[in-house]
């Protein structure tokens, strides 16, 4: 209980020191450095506190007078809300903000009401606990304060950098801060919490922090959204609220626990209306468009709401959800949701040149992914999509950070940009490709998704393998056209070995500073590491959950011998193409001299110019972005409607 509380306050209270702007400037980042490894620290040692983990829902009495606490700080996050909609004329963001107000105002008449009344067991509803903890939510609490750490950790050097890159910008870093580490405080909160009315609370909290985040420039294109963002996130609020209210008015409970136990029994309106809230978090189709929004933001806002924070929520809401799911037709719609965005997002990747939009739908498709497997609920389905949560968040937050950093050094975040990165920025390059390698082949090419999901699914959701099939090659597709970028050494002007005039790598890689190596090199190693014990995460931590949850004999999960197998030959995958790049990295350097390609003309002395017939022509080197068949606005229009079909008959097909 003391860590959980710990790690739920404490980054509230770094949050406040940070944000009066009062300390010099190495201090505040020996505090923010110094904070973030502590976070880390604490989140360690609840795998190791067996006194956290025996209990599972901790006692901590919830009063009357917590809830108007609760209510009233609402009401305040309502009030910004309106201050900040008026002031841009956001007339639509007010209008759902005023839905979910007066939906909360109506929960607190009637738990009022029963009160004083004494009606059902409303005399104990406030003596039950409002924490809990399991094993999953120890492995979301190490994501959150590891990999939130790192980012903010590399955003101690890559907000400096980036207000260099924007003098017109007023430096707001402590603000910054202030609304990271308040996003880190009530993440912990979210997968923490047992009493729906808390989790909701932590919930609105980080839908706040992250519109804050994402308009942090302040122009326009920033604003506008931000304010999408606000507005979906906003939408999904009011289906968790409306749960909220729904169950209580038939159970007089609060607990997410006994949400979950009274699914199993049949009880599906509120589950499916806490899936809705989870599906706008995690940028379901039709909500994604928040979350590509939400890529004009600086770098680190972008890897903490893609990799360990906000669509993290989401999905951990839908798989906490996934026992109830298992076995019904609603279970079915709400995997068919994450396969329809899975596919969809895939194939728009594919059309994508810029890399942070290549990023952002990787990140939508594998969340479609993760809300397939908790629509199928079955223990296998949800023991893929915790391993594809850990897999996901390591490597992509790898990714986006060497993407930002990669932006600073060549200007340009467009992959066609990224010619013969290899030698311009071998150690950027070679994290870059390794991070690639993880998220291609975990979960793609390996145990996850051609074993356990396509095993989960076969019997249940045969049709459901399509999206799975298709989805997965263009996955590859779009990771491999990456990859040949990174290593095409070409001869061009910008790009050219030989050219003497050209910047060294040594030079170029000396202006990252050692803040951002100090994200991004753990991020590299918990990429390798967490492939190489992902056998003992399976049998250590969820195993026991799963067993717990779905009351499991101790045979059901004989995988030990298959996982230590399956973990070898992933390791040498994995490190397979960045070990040789970075091999040939050096050969070049050393021994090779790149010349010139014939392209069936006399070619210039410099290298990028051939003669042709008519006249004298430049070279270039350009992948397949295939927007005819790919394009976003086609299939965005086709995942967005399925979508949209799918979901109401998902909250009809239910009976009240």
């Amino acid at each position: 209980m003391n860590l959980i509380l710990f790690l739920i306050i404490f980054p509230f209270v770094i949050s406040l020191i940070l944000r009066p702007n009062l300390l010099p400037e190495g201090l505040q980042k020996g505090l923010i450095s110094i904070s973030t490894l502590v976070l880390a620290v604490a989140s360690i040692m609840l795998c190791f506190d067996p006194n956290e983990i025996s209990s599972q829902l901790l006692q901590l009495t919830f009063s009357h007078y917590q809830q108007l606490f609760l209510f009233v700080v609402e009401i305040g996050l309502a009030i910004l809300i309106y201050y900040f909609s008026f002031k841009y004329d956001k007339i639509w963001v007010a209008f759902v903000n005023t839905i979910q107000l007066m939906l909360l105002i109506v929960l607190e008449t009637k738990v009022k009401f029963n009160l004083e009344n004494n009606i059902g067991n409303a005399s104990n509803l406030f003596t039950k606990s409002i924490f809990f903890i399991d094993n999953f939510s120890i492995i979301m609490a190490l994501i959150i304060g590891i990999i939130g750490g790192l980012i903010a950790i590399y955003a101690n050097g890559y907000m400096k950098d980036f207000h260099h890159h924007h003098k017109e910008m007023k430096d707001k870093r402590s603000s910054f801060f202030f609304v990271i580490f308040m996003f880190l405080s009530a993440m912990f909160g979210i997968v923490f919490s047992d009493n729906l009315l808390w989790l909701h609370f932590f919930w609105e909290i980080t839908t706040l922090a992250s519109f804050l985040l994402i308009g942090y420039k302040g122009d326009k294109v920033s604003i506008d959204n931000a304010f999408r963002a606000l507005l979906y996130n906003l939408i999904g609020g009011v289906g968790f609220v409306v749960g909220i209210l729904y169950f209580y008015m038939a159970s007089g409970s609060f607990s997410l626990d006994q949400l979950i136990n009274a699914g199993k029994s049949g009880f599906l309106i509120p589950v499916l209306l806490l899936a809705f809230a989870g599906f706008s978090k995690s940028a379901q189709m039709p909500f994604s468009s928040w979350l590509l929004g939400a890529m004009v933001a600086p770098t680190p806002v972008s890897a903490l709401l893609h990799s360990s924070t906000m669509v993290k929520a989401g999905v951990y809401l839908v798989i906490k959800l996934a026992p109830a799911l298992m076995g019904t037709w609603a279970g079915i719609l709400v995997a068919s949701v994450g396969g329809i965005t899975f596919l969809t997002a895939s194939m728009i990747a594919i059309s994508r040149q810029n890399a942070k939009s290549v990023l952002a739908y990787s990140t939508i498709a594998n969340l479609g992914l993760i809300v397939l497997c908790a629509g199928i609920g079955s223990p296998m389905a949800v023991w893929a999509g915790i391993m594809i949560i850990i897999f996901h968040a390591i490597s992509k937050g790898l990714l986006f950070l060497s993407v930002g950093v990669a932006e600073h050094r060549i200007d340009s975040r467009e992959i066609e940009a990224m010619d013969g990165l290899v030698v311009s920025l071998p150690n950027l390059s070679f994290l870059l490709l390794l991070g690639m390698a993880g998220m291609f082949l975990a979960p793609f090419a390996m145990l996850i998704s051609k074993w356990a999901v396509i095993k989960a699914i076969i019997d249940p959701a045969p049709l459901l393998l399509i999206p799975i099939v298709f989805g997965s090659a263009a996955t590859l597709f779009y990771w491999v056209k990456w990859m040949g970028k990174l290593l095409a050494i070409t001869t061009n002007e910008t790009n050219n070995p030989n050219n003497t005039n050209k910047t060294t790598a040594a030079t170029l890689e000396k202006a990252i500073s050692n803040y951002e190596w100090c994200a991004l090199y753990p991020l590299g190693f918990l990429t390798i590491i967490s492939t190489i014990i992902f056998p003992l995460t399976s049998g250590f931590m969820l195993e026991p959950y799963l067993s717990k949850h779905y009351n499991l004999g101790a045979g059901y999960f004989n995988l030990w011998q298959e996982n230590i197998i399956l973990m070898t030959l992933l390791l040498i995958l994995l490190l397979l193409l960045p070990l040789l790049s970075k091999i040939f990295i050096s050969a070049n350097n050393k021994k090779t001299r790149v010349t010139a390609p014939y392209l069936a003309g006399a070619n210039v002395n410099d290298g990028y110019h051939y003669q042709g017939s008519l006249q004298t022509m430049k070279y270039t080197i350009r992948n397949y972005y295939l927007e005819s068949f790919f394009g976003e606005r086609c299939w965005s229009l086709v995942g967005i409607i399925l979508a949209i079909v799918t979901m109401l008959i998902m909250l009809f097909s239910v009976r009240f």
